[in-house]
């Protein structure tokens, strides 16, 4: 969907690629005496809700961290209830992404997931693929270590030389191979950190950090993150 001149015309500058770490879902339940599976709907939810709301802008890429690899040392039932939620979420909003012409990505190690959440995910990736509109990536069962350490060992297993390595082709072993990198991560949850997230394709991103819980974060925050990216100054290094 192409955005309306209205509605982009208030941004003086928009980012290619938007990263967002979705986080508080549980905090957001158990403020209200909820299950934090609970919360974890919730903010799927919102999830569907927020990606058509991007949909609108011409924003190219847009990366979600859904399941980190240090997730898998919550509690049991709390992780099985996050990869059913995943894959109801991605059963009921594939069809719809699709008619958007969002091409989906997975990010991260797929065969390490239930076998019923891989083909999910593969089914979607494969129904989306020849799309050409915005590229939705979402990192599920993803570290940003992990993803360095599984590039190296690429590197070495295929024989790359040494001297043919540089930030170009490492960039090409690594999950996000062919994106570009984030101009802008956005946070909720009033955290201050990476969270093993991105943390190569970050190295020169601005960063938007809110208090609002995930559950709660809408438009008129997508908007407000928006216009302090486009008062920000990028040098890359330069003056």
């Amino acid at each position: 969907m192409m955005a309306d001149a209205p509605k982009t015309q208030k941004f003086s500058r928009l980012p290619e690629h938007i990263a967002i770490v979705p986080d508080g879902n549980g905090r957001w339940a158990e403020q209200r005496g909820l299950p934090r599976l609970s919360g974890h709907q919730s903010g799927t939810d919102n999830m569907r809700h927020i990606v058509k709301y991007l949909n609108e802008y011409p924003i190219k890429y847009v990366t979600l961290y859904g399941f980190s690899t240090e997730n898998w040392n919550r509690p049991k039932a709390e992780v099985t209830g996050l990869f059913k939620l995943l894959e109801a979420f991605i059963g009921r909003t594939a069809p719809e992404i699709h008619r958007a012409g969002i091409k989906l990505r997975h990010l991260g190690r797929l065969n390490e997931l239930p076998k019923s959440l891989q083909l999910a995910i593969t089914d979607a990736i494969e129904l989306t693929k020849n799309n050409s509109g915005m590229t939705l990536s979402v990192a599920f069962n993803y570290g940003a270590r992990t993803e360095i350490l599984d590039a190296v060992r690429r590197l070495i297993a295929e024989g790359v030389p040494p001297e043919k390595i540089n930030e170009e082709t490492f960039g090409n072993y690594l999950y996000t191979a062919g994106l570009p990198d984030v101009d802008l991560l956005i946070r909720t949850g009033c955290e201050f950190r990476l969270s093993n997230f991105l943390l190569w394709q970050t190295t020169y991103s601005e960063y938007h950090f809110t208090e609002v819980l995930w559950p709660d974060f809408g438009e008129k925050d997508i908007d407000k993150a928006l216009l302090s990216y486009g008062r920000r100054h990028r040098r890359f290094g330069g003056l």
